[in-house]
C-alpha cells in the first residue's frame, strides 16, 4: 500500500490529476514508486507516439506535439535520477560522512 509520502512524491512527478486508485494498483503489482512513475510516463509517451506528432491543414491550423514528447522524455530521465521515497538506504547517495574534531589554541594562555 502506498503511504502518504509516496503518494505525494508520485503526484509531484505525474501531476495532481493522476488517479490515486490506479497508482495503488500499479504499486501493488510493481512494488516500487519509481517503477510506477516510469510506467505511467512510458504509457503517456507511447500514447503520443501512436498518433502523428505534427499535423498541418494548409491555411487553417498546425498542431505540433513534438515538444510534449521531449518534455515527457525529460521527465522520464528526471524520475530515473531523482531519489524515490522507497529507495533502499544508501543507494544513489554520495556517502556523506560526519566527522568531529577538537579545536585547541596553538599557544597556551594563562
Amino acid at each position: 500500500m502506498v503511504d502518504e509520502f509516496q503518494r505525494s512524491w508520485l503526484l509531484a512527478q505525474l501531476g495532481p490529476d493522476t488517479d490515486s486508485a490506479d497508482l495503488e494498483r500499479r504499486y501493488f503489482r510493481l512494488r516500487s514508486v519509481r517503477a510506477v512513475a516510469l510506467e505511467v510516463l512510458g504509457e503517456r509517451r507511447a500514447k503520443l507516439l501512436a498518433d502523428p506528432l505534427k499535423v498541418t491543414v494548409d491555411g487553417v491550423v498546425t498542431m505540433d506535439l513534438q515538444e510534449n514528447l521531449r518534455g515527457i522524455e525529460r521527465q522520464i530521465e528526471a524520475v530515473r535520477q531523482t531519489p524515490a521515497p522507497d529507495d533502499p538506504e544508501g543507494e544513489g547517495e554520495e556517502g556523506n560522512t560526519l566527522a568531529t574534531s577538537v579545536i585547541v589554541p596553538s599557544r597556551l594562555y594563562r
